[in-house]
């Protein structure tokens, strides 16, 4: 796969993409538009680097915005060179990967979008599907076990070398105010790669609530499930609550997951209100 990842079309179609983003200098300040000089000079070495071994990634810098609760998040921001290469290696991950993902996985995806994900949970909320499993994953991009993560790729991929470029970048260093601060697990929000390895590895997450036959909606690390009774959600709760700290090794926050009704569910900042047509009678 590697060889497919440094081919001139396939770095040339990552340069493009990371120019189009635009995006913040990385800890050795080069911006987005120097890129270009910088390939023209150094693709060739930074390929055989890669080849041989002797490729090295920088620190990420580390970023805080505001989150829509007020909150702030935390964005690592690779140098814009490293941003090149994750982004070329994305491009041929996920043609190895979004074929096998779940329909109702519909954050950062072809043709899929937050209006997507609201709509089919509305649909389920119609369809009668009203007491909602509501599970918040406490710091998910913080928490990933990239032993896991790895071995999911190397399932699908069988590429040595890709899997140790994969390795440099989770590993790399954080540089907060002046501080570097190591890295044994977690993805960097803010790299072209993160949301591809949120969906590889919460595909396993997908997969198990289809396997038990639930109606569940997921983007990236916000998801929810549907049922029709108290009951059912507090079992189905309690299930997917040790599937995701036995198999896939990621807590969740107590406090902000819970059970549902639509009237206090927010889904991807958007609410659920009940409707009555004229004329309607309350049973």
């Amino acid at each position: 796969m590697i060889e497919k990842i440094l081919q001139p079309k396939n770095l040339y179609k990552a340069y493009r993409r990371v120019v189009s983003n635009k995006g913040s200098c990385g800890v050795d300040g080069m911006n987005v538009n120097e890129l270009k000089s910088f390939i023209d000079l150094n693709r060739n070495q930074t390929v055989k680097s890669i080849l041989t071994g002797s490729y090295r990634p920088n620190s990420i810098r580390g970023v805080e915005i505001p989150k829509r609760n007020g909150k702030m998040r935390l964005l690592g921001i690779p140098t814009v060179v490293d941003r090149w290469l994750q982004q070329a290696v994305s491009q041929q991950l996920i043609m190895r990967f979004e074929l096998d993902f779940e329909t109702h996985s519909y954050g950062f995806r072809p043709k899929k979008n937050t209006q997507q994900a609201v709509q089919r949970a509305l649909m389920y909320i119609n369809d009668g599907y009203q007491d909602i499993v509501d599970i918040d994953l406490k710091g998910f991009f913080d928490e990933v076990a990239h032993h896991k993560l790895l071995q999911l790729i190397y399932n699908k991929v069988k590429c040595q070398t890709t899997l140790w470029l994969i390795r440099k970048w989770l590993r790399a260093p954080l540089e907060r105010n002046g501080k570097m601060y190591k890295r044994r697990k977690g993805v960097p929000q803010g790299s072209p790669l993160s949301p591809l390895l949120s969906n590889i590895m919460l595909d396993i997450l997908d997969k198990e609530l289809k396997r038990r036959g639930l109606k569940y909606v997921r983007y990236a690390d916000d998801f929810s499930i549907y049922t029709k009774s108290k009951a059912t959600a507090r079992e189905v709760g309690n299930d997917i609550y040790k599937f995701l700290r036995d198999k896939l090794e990621l807590p969740i926050n107590r406090e902000k997951s819970g059970i549902r009704r639509p009237v206090n569910f927010k889904l991807l900042g958007h609410g659920f209100a009940a409707t009555y047509k004229k004329g309607d009678k309350d049973d």
